[in-house]
């Protein structure tokens, strides 16, 4: 971690960057039906398989993310996660809406690929005594 990042500071923007994908998860394990829709309506294959594998990324990532444990590796796959979600759902730049989410998902992966070489901080489980 930059020793000029305050670890709280740190916490606080892992926190941050947390909540738009545990929201998104838990939205999807609430409305399958309309999360299967959208994705069958982007066109991926194996609709199921996509649904449950978001749902992993975003909970499991984002819970892994606020406590610190093996951040580095979190944070890449949240922001190739984040570039995919951007290039399978986003990819109507001619639609203002869709550049805008577009842009956000790269902004996210650009702040995933920072917290990816910076790392956790002190206040992480990475960041104990082994």
């Amino acid at each position: 971690m930059n020793d000029s990042i305050s670890p709280s500071v740190a916490l606080i923007g892992r926190i941050a960057l947390s909540a738009i994908f545990l929201i998104s998860g838990f939205e999807k394990i609430f409305t399958p039906a309309a999360t299967l829709a959208y994705i069958e309506g982007a066109g991926l294959p194996w609709p199921v398989v996509a649904y449950a594998t978001a749902i992993a990324i975003e909970v499991l990532g984002g819970l892994l993310l606020v406590v610190g444990y093996r951040v580095r590796w979190v944070a890449s796959i949240l922001a190739v996660f984040s570039l995919a979600t951007a290039v399978s759902f986003h990819s109507n730049v001619a639609d203002p809406n869709q550049m805008t989410h577009l842009l956000k998902n790269v902004a996210i992966a650009g702040g995933m690929l920072y917290v990816a070489l910076g790392g956790a901080g002190r206040f992480s489980v990475d960041a104990r005594p082994r």
